[in-house]
């Protein structure tokens, strides 16, 4: 049994960020940080375009960030959260930046200023293309120097700890459930620890590898989102998940990379094979709309022409400033043989990021007492529909801050909770049948990208509801009978995930921002 006095799981920017603030606070108490894989490897190391924060006042404003991010939210945004995530933007952007973290600036030595879908005036600070791993990197070298902060790299979280391990029955209408930490398997020993804590942060990321091509990296299998629901967590909006519109298609692995919307915002244009433009037949923004609207365009072009992709034009645009600003993209297409300068790059919608999650208050407290969340895994309400480009990198400072600025106003009354039971895996064995592990986790990502992507109707939801039930049948009674792998581990929070995506699909009962359905009827 390990104790620590705050518990953080997941090394992205939202857990990294709360991390730091309380071991700086707090320096005679631990803060540990679990992550599954290596530190650096989480959405947040991916997130190419920037950060979207008011700065420029002579051409921008909060009025204007917050009515974009309502109308790209399309009208299920909770107005409230959009207010105070905006106008806190400039200050969580300035502690980053007092950290060392580096954005782009024009010669004048202003920050250069990027435009993307949606926006209605340039706000992305940025650096280069691979702005949230700059972030991240400032924010890791900050917490290497705290001696309070401990961070453990392949800890594999298996299941938080409430009332239920201890005997209690709690449900869905428990309102007194308690987390008093987390269960963790240690991946090099493979052993399961108890880690008990006064107050534990879910900060683990998306989701997008419920389905068979997206964005995110292969760690993004919604732990946290499961494990939250199988504490009895508050879940919602799980029916939105956001597919980026534009993923380099014909990228070898598992999974695809990104083609910043930046790169529209910088003036490439979408067209299909035959260089004909198609975004004006969807939206009058044409290929800088919304990305939902843009996925859509995309998803219906490609089954028009039978094309399993689209292209992005670059080749109008002055490529030595093209590559100054991406270069990363520009390198990653030569090595497909696509120079951004003469060919078109084929592009593809890809799984990205989940509009929902854990429900949260304004300060990231769920309706377990003690556990919080941050960062894509929380339902903030910023969100709504759809996401705003680059509002996740702000979410994900801004909540980290409100958690933390919370957490140390409680502080002296939190207290461990003793007696915790360890982990019991008696009368377990070692799985016989990898196959089946394998072959479940496949035909999760089948059903998700065949039955519940882009487009979706009744009669394919409810197909891969039926199917999910079986397979997860399956799964639990596999769990129940072998020792425990981060394989196994997987395949059931991935099939808790799906599960909640489908459900919250055959509720939502009207056609809004990333969620369509052919049987609701007309868009709104």
């Amino acid at each position: 049994m390990q104790k620590t006095d705050f518990l953080v799981i997941g090394s992205g920017l939202a857990g990294l960020s709360f991390a730091v603030k309380m071991a700086r606070h707090f320096p005679d108490q631990q803060i540990t940080v679990i992550t599954k894989d290596s530190v650096n490897e989480s959405n947040t190391r991916y997130a190419q375009g920037g950060i979207a924060v008011v700065t420029d006042l002579l051409n921008d404003d909060f009025d204007k960030h917050k009515k974009d991010t309502l109308i790209a939210g399309d009208g299920l945004c909770d107005e409230y959260i959009v207010d105070l995530v905006v106008k806190e933007g400039p200050f969580r952007l300035q502690e980053i930046i007092d950290l060392g973290a580096e954005f782009d600036r024009s010669p004048d030595g202003s920050y250069h200023l990027g435009m993307e879908g949606a926006h209605s005036a340039r706000r992305i600070l940025h650096y280069k293309d691979v702005t949230g791993f700059k972030i991240q990197s400032t924010l890791l070298d900050e917490a290497h120097r705290l001696s309070n902060v401990h961070i453990l790299e392949h800890h594999f979280a298996v299941d938080l700890i409430t009332q239920h391990h201890l005997g209690e029955v709690v449900t869905k209408k428990s309102t007194d459930i308690k987390c008093f930490g987390a269960y963790s398997l240690d991946l090099k020993t493979h052993k399961i620890e108890t880690y008990i804590a006064k107050t534990t942060i879910l900060a683990s990321g998306g989701i997008g590898q419920v389905y068979q091509l997206t964005t995110n990296p292969a760690v993004a299998t919604g732990d946290g989102i499961a494990m939250a629901y199988r504490a009895k967590a508050l879940l919602e909006n799980m029916q939105f998940v956001q597919f980026h519109p534009t993923a380099l298609y014909g990228n070898p692995g598992e999974t695809a990379f990104l083609i910043s919307e930046a790169v529209r915002g910088f003036g490439a244009i979408l067209k299909t094979r035959n260089g004909k433009t198609f975004m004006e037949k969807y939206d009058e923004r044409g290929s800088l709309a919304s990305r939902d609207i843009v996925a859509r365009a995309i998803d219906s072009e490609m089954k028009a022409s039978g094309d399993p992709c689209v292209f992005l034009d670059c080749r109008h645009l002055d490529i030595e400033e093209f590559k100054e600003h991406f270069p990363n993209i520009y390198q990653k297409c030569l090595s497909l043989d696509i120079d951004v300068a003469k060919d078109m790059i084929p592009v593809a919608p890809a799984a990205h990021y989940v509009c929902g999650g854990v429900k949260t208050d304004e300060w990231g407290r769920t309706n377990i007492d003690n556990l919080y969340c941050c960062g894509e895994i929380a339902c903030t309400g910023l969100h709504g529909a759809n996401r705003l480009a680059s509002n996740s990198l702000l979410e994900a400072l801004i909540f980290a801050h409100r958690c933390y600025l919370d957490v140390i106003q409680k502080a002296s009354t939190l207290s461990h909770m003793e007696n915790i039971p360890e982990w019991q895996a008696a009368g377990t064995t070692q799985p016989r049948e990898w196959v089946l592990i394998n072959h479940n986790r496949t035909e999760v990502k089948n059903i998700m990208s065949d039955y519940v992507s882009i487009v979706r109707s009744n009669e394919r939801l409810q197909r891969a509801l039926n199917r999910l039930e079986i397979i997860h049948q399956e799964t639990e009674r596999l769990y129940k009978t072998t020792t425990l792998s981060p394989q196994l581990c997987e395949l059931r929070n991935l099939i808790n995930v799906a599960y909640l995506i489908v459900k919250q699909s055959i509720e939502q009962k009207e056609n809004r921002g990333t969620f369509y359905n052919v049987d609701i009827g007309a868009e709104r």
